[in-house]
C-alpha cells in the first residue's frame, strides 16, 4: 500500500476534520473520553501525540498542563494543530512507521496514538521507538478500530492475516477513500508484550450518552458491539 494514498487522504480530509472534529461522535463522545481515562496524572507531564491529526487531543492535554509535542503524516494537519494550540506544543510532519531520530532517547513521560496504528503494516519498529523515547516506567495509550469489528466490517476471510483494505469515508463531507490494514487481535498485542511493554489496562468502550443526540442508530450498535479499544501500556523495568 502506499503511503503517499494514506497522506493524500488526510490532505483531502484536513479542513472538515479539523472543523468537525471537537463534537464528530465517534471522535468526540467514543474514542476521546476512553482514551483520555487511561491518561492520568498529566500535569507537568511531556508527553508524545504521534499522529496527532489537527492537535484535539494535544490541546486538550495542553489544557490540563502538559508538555505536548505532536507529529503527522499530513502537513496540512500540522498546520491546523499549530494553529489550534496558538502556540503552546510543539508540532512537525513525519511518518508514524519511520524512526523517530530527531527526538532523544528517554525523552516522554507518556505516548498517545490514537486511531492511527491500523494505517501501518508492520508495527515492531514503531512500538521499539516509542519504547525508546519513554522514560522508565512510562506509559503508551494507544487506541485503535477493534479487530473483531474490522474482520466483520471488511468481510474478511483470512482472520489470522495482516491485509490492506479500504473503505470510503463519507461523513466528512466530500467522499474520501482511506486505506488502512486490518489485522487480528494477536497482531494487535505481541507487538507491544515483543518490545518492551506490559499491558496494563484495557478498554473496550462504550460511547457517552452526548452520542445518542447526534447519532441514535450508531449509539445503539456502540452499545452492543465496539468499534475501537483503548490499551494503557508501561515500559518494562530494565528495557532501554
Amino acid at each position: 500500500m502506499s503511503k503517499a494514498k494514506i497522506r493524500q487522504a488526510y490532505e483531502d480530509l484536513a479542513a472538515s476534520y479539523n472543523s468537525m472534529i471537537d463534537h464528530k461522535p465517534h471522535n468526540a463522545y467514543y474514542d476521546r473520553p476512553n482514551t483520555l481515562k487511561l491518561m492520568e496524572d498529566i500535569n507537568g507531564k511531556r508527553i508524545l501525540d504521534a499522529a496527532c491529526g489537527p492537535g484535539k487531543y494535544a490541546e486538550i492535554l495542553i489544557s490540563q498542563g502538559a508538555d505536548v509535542t505532536g507529529f503527522d503524516i499530513s502537513p496540512e494537519m500540522i498546520k491546523y494543530a499549530k494553529e489550534r494550540n496558538k502556540g503552546s506544543g510543539h508540532f512537525f510532519v513525519h511518518d508514524l512507521s519511520d524512526p523517530i531520530g530527531m527526538i532523544s532517547d528517554a525523552s516522554f513521560d507518556m505516548v498517545l496514538c490514537a486511531l492511527a496504528l491500523h494505517y501501518i503494516e508492520e508495527w515492531d519498529l514503531t512500538i521499539k521507538e516509542f519504547c525508546r523515547l519513554l522514560k522508565p516506567g512510562g506509559k503508551l495509550v494507544i487506541s485503535m478500530e477493534h479487530p473483531f469489528f474490522n474482520y466483520l466490517y471488511f468481510k474478511s476471510t483470512e482472520y489470522f492475516e495482516v491485509e490492506p483494505v479500504k473503505c470510503t469515508w463519507s461523513g466528512f463531507g466530500k467522499p474520501v477513500e482511506v486505506h488502512s490494514y486490518r489485522r487480528p487481535l494477536q497482531q494487535c498485542i505481541a507487538p507491544l508484550l515483543e518490545n518492551g511493554f506490559y499491558i496494563e489496562k484495557f478498554i473496550e468502550p462504550k460511547p457517552l450518552k452526548e452520542f445518542e443526540k447526534l447519532d441514535p442508530k450508531h449509539y445503539a450498535e456502540l452499545n452492543e458491539f465496539p468499534s475501537f479499544m483503548c490499551i494503557r501500556a508501561v515500559k518494562k523495568e530494565g528495557v532501554l
